[in-house]
């Protein structure tokens, strides 16, 4: 009896030091235990994170150039921003011009009235004094329009000055007739035919000194000029 309660008690005390051993050893967790990780990677994307653009998931697209082909053959209607003529303009000397009526694309304003053209004269010619007339030239070069130039080749638009002939006729003719009325009072037949040839001289003379003729185009002159070439805009 003795020895089955000896055995017992050494039982307990093998037990008792057992648990105190294991005490303050952590416990193995399961793997359903253990806490989740937290992923920052999208769905269905491994390896690096991606950069994330501070515009979200839209993409940036930048507006592209809204050109416009103003075809050959349009015509330009200007105004010119001051005189010209043929006294004081040579070959070569530059005008500016406005837009009278402006470009249209349909509905859409291409080029807007009162658009600056800059443009020089191709010929600036006065006449002789007795035959030959004033000549005119002119052309545009360029358009500005919104901070750009823009070259451009147009036709060239030409104004021509009237003939000397009836001028030229009255004054001689008149004076070739009032020499004669006074030849005639003065000495007669022969009188007469003296004094129609020193009318005629002095009517020629007269013609000469006033007979040079200028060409004027005044600020406000409406031209027209037709585009040679596509011009984009």
């Amino acid at each position: 009896m003795r020895l089955i309660w000896a055995s017992i008690l050494i039982s307990a005390l093998l037990a008792t030091g057992c648990a105190d051993r294991t005490a303050g050893v952590p416990q193995a967790t399961t793997a359903s235990e253990q806490p989740a990780e937290v992923s920052t990677r999208p769905p269905g994307e491994s390896g690096a994170v991606r950069a994330v653009s501070p515009f979200g998931s839209r993409q940036v697209v930048e507006p592209s150039r809204n050109e416009y082909t103003i075809p050959r053959g349009t015509v330009f209607r200007v105004r010119l921003t001051r005189a010209v003529d043929t006294a004081a303009s040579r070959a070569g000397d530059h005008f500016t011009a406005t837009l009278d009526n402006p470009v249209l694309d349909g509905t859409r304003v291409v080029v807007p009235r009162g658009t600056l053209f800059n443009g020089h004269l191709t010929s600036a010619k006065s006449s002789g004094r007795l035959r030959g007339r004033a000549v005119l030239g002119l052309t545009l070069d360029s358009l500005e329009l919104a901070g750009v130039t823009y070259p451009v080749v147009t036709s060239a638009v030409s104004r021509t000055s009237g003939d000397h002939k009836r001028r030229n006729v009255g004054l001689i003719g008149g004076g070739s007739g009032l020499g004669a009325v006074l030849g005639a009072i003065a000495g007669g037949p022969q009188g007469a035919l003296i004094g129609a040839g020193a009318g005629a001289a002095a009517g020629t003379a007269g013609a000469a000194i006033t007979g040079k003729k200028n060409l004027r185009l005044p600020a406000e002159a409406l031209l027209a000029f037709s585009l040679e070439k596509p011009l984009v805009i």
